[in-house]
């Protein structure tokens, strides 16, 4: 059957619409401007200049924390409900200790909360339908960290959640096609490593402007767990449209879906 002849059920075309409304809304920086009631500019303008240098490092060395410590351990079966209220509750913890401690914390704080968030993206992952067994899947979870939303940097990075795919998919078929054959080596790490990186170009916009409202004067520890919670909520929207999409590909191909997204 051509794309042509296809005709997407009503239910699905809801889903799809649900998915491009979390994947393409305003993100983190609007929720957390939200809460605090003023821009996040101001907040960015607290921060020292010096830290933005080792941001990158940082966060790269985060994920790949994550995804060795998370993502290539974790067994599960597809279709159990994901335990986004849980994950939750220990990403603000972690929150709580990072806005205590203010900006040192980061390198200590950023690593446990990013792993909790790569478990509760592995969790919604396998709701609709993933095996995290599958090589595929992993690296897919891993993906969500490099959608944003639109945020207050959109003119300087690609923006929209199928040029961000398009951005990341050669990295992800060499990362996948490595580890199938020989599995994770440490030969085979400056491969991943490539692949994360590329995450975490856009990965630490989010983080900066979580770092941002956590920087404004009087927010604290209570402040920076609740903004924990909102930079988890982000990425767990991020996690639902992302699987919904591919859900709905495997059941109606990537071209098919992609068109219709695009109409919606």
């Amino acid at each position: 059957m051509t794309d042509i002849e296809k005709e997407i059920t009503t239910e699905d075309l809801n889903e799809l619409t649900k998915a491009k409304q979390l994947l393409e809304n305003p993100g983190l920086a609007a929720k957390i401007t939200n809460f605090i009631g003023k821009p996040i500019e101001s907040g960015l303008d607290s921060l020292p200049k010096k830290w933005q240098g080792k941001l990158s490092n940082i966060t790269v060395d985060s994920l790949m924390k994550a995804a060795n410590g998370a993502i290539f351990t974790m067994k599960d079966v597809p279709g159990t409900k994901a335990s986004n209220v849980k994950h939750k509750f220990a990403v603000a913890l972690s929150g709580g200790v990072g806005g205590f401690f203010g900006l040192p914390a980061l390198a200590v704080e950023l690593p446990v909360s990013t792993t909790i968030m790569l478990r509760s993206i592995a969790d919604i992952s396998r709701e609709h339908g993933e095996s995290i067994s599958d090589v595929d899947t992993k690296f897919a979870c891993l993906e969500v960290f490099a959608f944003g939303g639109n945020n207050i940097n959109d003119d300087n990075v690609q923006s929209g959640y199928f040029t961000v795919r398009a951005s990341l998919a050669r990295s992800v078929t060499e990362a996948s096609k490595y580890i199938i054959e020989k599995g994770l080596t440490e030969k085979g790490a400056p491969i991943v490593l490539k692949f994360i990186t590329k995450i975490a170009e856009r990965f630490s916009i989010q983080i900066t402007e979580k770092l941002a409202g956590q920087a404004i004067p009087l927010i604290g520890a209570a402040g920076g767990a609740a903004i924990n919670t909102m930079f988890l909520d982000h990425f767990q929207d991020m996690a639902t449209g992302h699987f919904i999409v591919r859900k709905l590909e495997r059941k109606y191909g990537e071209e098919f879906i992609k068109q219709k997204y695009l109409e919606i």
